[in-house]
């Protein structure tokens, strides 16, 4: 699913075509560039199938192409900006209410606490046929059974 002419209008202008310069002036060499529409489009379909580059449609520009400008984008911050007007535009139609907004981090570790979401090290070892066995005759079910038993 390709942007709307409508979706379009609201980011075009933080896509700008940028032509080539040699000594300040249009040089007027080279390959013209991809029309920046084909290639956010290309874009989305990465971002929205989470396929690998190299399986983008043939109806797009070539992922080689669409690879390079996302990196242009991302460098010259491009995408802050356009989310930023798409916030705009949505609050402006009245479908964004900004009054109760929150920000949850909880799915985030901390820097340097990040450690203790890593099992320790001892913790593959522990998963042996043996100590799985242990288990099983140290669990408090087994051990009334064990007393049984005797």
């Amino acid at each position: 699913m390709d942007m709307t002419d409508e979706q379009w209008a609201v980011i075009a202008p933080y896509l700008v075509e940028k032509p080539r310069l040699r000594y300040g002036k249009v040089d007027g060499r080279g390959r013209p560039r991809v029309a920046a529409r084909a290639v956010w489009n290309g874009i989305l379909w990465i971002l929205r199938t989470g396929a690998p580059w190299h399986d983008l449609p043939d109806r797009y520009p070539p992922y080689q192409t669409c690879h390079r400008r996302m990196q242009e984008y991302s460098r010259a911050g491009t995408y802050k900006r356009v989310l930023i007007a798409l916030a705009e535009d949505l609050q402006e139609r009245g479908g964004l209410d900004l009054s109760e907004t929150f920000i949850d981090g909880t799915f985030a570790p901390a820097k340097k606490g990040g450690g203790t979401w890593v099992l320790p090290a001892g913790a593959k070892a522990r998963r042996s046929w043996q100590w799985q066995t242990a288990l099983v005759f140290l669990s408090p079910s087994a051990q009334k059974v064990l007393r049984r038993m005797k």
